[in-house]
């Protein structure tokens, strides 16, 4: 009883400061309602135990609840977000105490490859599920906001190989090119050789079969290899890197523009596309963001990622050699394709 009456409480606490569209179904059988209306989320909590993660609640620690099995969540993704950062609002609007501590981590090949492999490599089918045909996982470029995910992605492709001015003839090289679509695009529509490389087996595996059946493979090809053999490629008239650069970590952010700097020939252009933090630093404040930092997606969706102010992404490159000819924000285009990709997930359940 002590727990129920302690739960019902805290109920009541929020519910005088605003309603939520939010019912909590308890192991007794007893159902708690945050407001008066039809339920938007419903979180089941299958045993007492699970009640820790209430108290002061995040997308953290109530995502950890959710991954280790404490609960269970119906709802649209939209809701479900929206309810617990409400939820996180009206109470101390920190970590829950019972969040787990990141481990700290040494950006090496091996450690890399490893944190690659635990995102990319939970199957082909899961991805297909809410990526567009062509696999395209990164930012989509929705040029008049009208156009579907697939349209969006294509775009995205031209728009980058328009940047980095291939022609007919050209060598190309993608770094993290995941399931290949940038090479396949290019080598099919812009009559490029362009090469891909990928740390995950099972994305190299797909973009292969996809270059054979395009009847693409004497000039395109996918190769599992990290960005620091680069050397062994040789020069190439054009480097992009799309979605990448967020996994090198920023104490090797030198080492992965001095790579791609060697990589390209006189006179190349190089596209780095990546999410970046907009801390402004300063002071004692870092300039960058450890994904891993307590948070649900450094220990469940990109561990170990890391992510630098633009200026000091700006200031690694120009430090290898690199002239800044092109800056663009994508923001708004990244909250499109989130969209997206979330209706296709839930279309697909």
């Amino acid at each position: 009883m002590f727990w129920e009456k302690r739960l019902e409480q805290w109920v009541e606490r929020i519910r005088s400061q605003s309603a939520l569209p939010l019912r909590l179904d308890l192991w007794n059988g007893q159902q708690l309602q945050f407001s008066q209306g039809t339920p938007q989320v419903i979180i089941r909590v299958p045993h007492v135990s699970a009640l820790k993660y209430f108290w002061k609640p995040s997308l953290s620690n109530l995502g950890d609840a959710y991954v280790n099995g404490k609960i269970e969540v119906e709802g649209k993704a939209k809701a479900i977000i929206a309810v617990a950062n409400a939820l996180a609002a009206r109470t101390l609007k920190l970590e829950g105490k019972f969040a787990r501590v990141a481990r700290s981590f040494r950006h090496n090949k091996e450690n890399d490859a490893q944190a690659i492999q635990y995102h990319y490599d939970v199957s082909n089918d899961f991805y297909g599920l809410w990526l567009d045909e062509n696999m395209v996982y990164s930012c989509a470029y929705f040029e008049d906001g009208e156009e579907d995910l697939a349209a969006a992605q294509l775009k995205k492709i031209d728009h980058i190989l328009t940047k980095i001015q291939v022609r007919p003839g050209d060598t190309l090289l993608d770094i993290g090119c995941g399931w290949g679509s940038l090479v396949t695009y290019a080598t099919e529509h812009y009559a490029v050789e362009a090469t891909g490389i990928t740390l995950s087996a099972v994305q190299a595996e797909w973009a292969t079969a996809e270059i054979r059946r395009c009847d693409l493979q004497r000039r395109a090809r996918v190769a599992v290899r990290d960005y620091r053999d680069l050397c062994f490629l040789g020069q190439f008239d054009a480097v992009a890197s799309v979605g990448m650069f967020e996994h090198v970590g920023r104490e090797r952010l030198g080492e992965y523009f001095a790579a791609a700097f060697r990589a390209l020939r006189p006179g190349g252009l190089f596209l780095n596309h990546g999410i970046a933090t907009t801390s402004p630093g300063g002071g004692l404040r870092p300039r960058w963001t450890r994904f891993g930092d307590g948070g649900f997606v450094g220990r469940y969706v990109f561990p170990d990622g890391e992510l630098v102010t633009v200026e000091d992404a700006i200031g690694f490159a120009r430090r290898v050699g690199f002239e800044l000819i092109d800056v663009q924000r994508l923001r708004p285009h990244y909250a499109l394709t989130l969209k997206a990709w979330v209706e296709r997930l839930e279309a697909s359940a």
